[in-house]
């Protein structure tokens, strides 16, 4: 059981990611300061997930040093709402492992929460991959090639295309899509569905994504 310590004054946005990470098997601690994170890297935690700006004197650039002071190797997520380029690079100089710019979807959070725990500690998975037309897709990379050339996909388009492979000549609604994919926090347009698919289309043009009008897509 990996225990992940979440420092984040946003009591709504840390109990949505503690309840996200629960569903994977993790012990969560909540933060909300500065100072109760600066007391509690004594104590055992695997993962750090950072919010630079808290409402203290104590910010995440702070945390980070004392953390590292006691081990160099534990993962730490940064996130923050300000400039994300400047935060960007301090916290990789500083030595954080991955960043994410608010706002962010949790379960991408948890995806990369979720590779750092099995980067670090070892743990592997047994190989699985997908097949379709000249496509081979690998879960455990998430990686998807055609003869051999590797396609880049964002977090997204691989999750989608991962349901439909998984899901074929099943029909999705869009509100469907938005739940698997998004998941149930998401409140925007169902537009980013329509875009999201024409991206998988226009990299992987083999797919036979048809659209259903008016109600959604399916893989066949």
């Amino acid at each position: 059981m990996y225990t992940i310590c979440i420092v984040e004054d946003e009591k709504s946005l840390s109990d949505l990611i503690k309840m996200y990470l629960e569903k994977e098997g993790y012990t969560v601690i909540q933060l909300f300061n500065g100072h109760d994170a600066i007391e509690y890297v004594k104590e055992k935690c695997h993962l750090w997930i950072l919010d630079i700006m808290l409402g203290d004197d104590i910010s995440g650039y702070d945390i980070i040093k004392k953390i590292r002071e006691k081990d160099k190797n534990i993962p730490v997520i940064f996130t923050s709402a300000r400039d994300q380029d400047i935060d960007k690079i301090i916290g990789l100089e500083m030595g954080s492992d991955d960043y994410l710019a608010k706002p962010f979807s949790t379960k991408e959070l948890v995806l990369r929460v979720n590779r750092l725990i099995n980067r670090i500690y070892g743990e592997k998975e047994p190989e699985k991959q997908l097949y379709y037309e000249n496509y081979i897709i690998d879960l455990n990379k998430r990686i998807v090639k055609e003869n051999d050339k590797e396609i880049k996909l964002t977090t997204l388009e691989f999750d989608i295309l991962v349901m439909f492979l998984n899901n074929k000549n099943i029909t999705f609604s869009r509100e469907e899509i938005l739940k698997k994919i998004w998941g149930e926090d998401y409140f925007g347009s169902d537009r980013a569905v329509d875009d999201l698919i024409r991206r998988l289309r226009k990299k992987m043009t083999k797919l036979n994504i048809s659209t259903i009008y008016g109600y959604g897509y399916r893989l066949s």
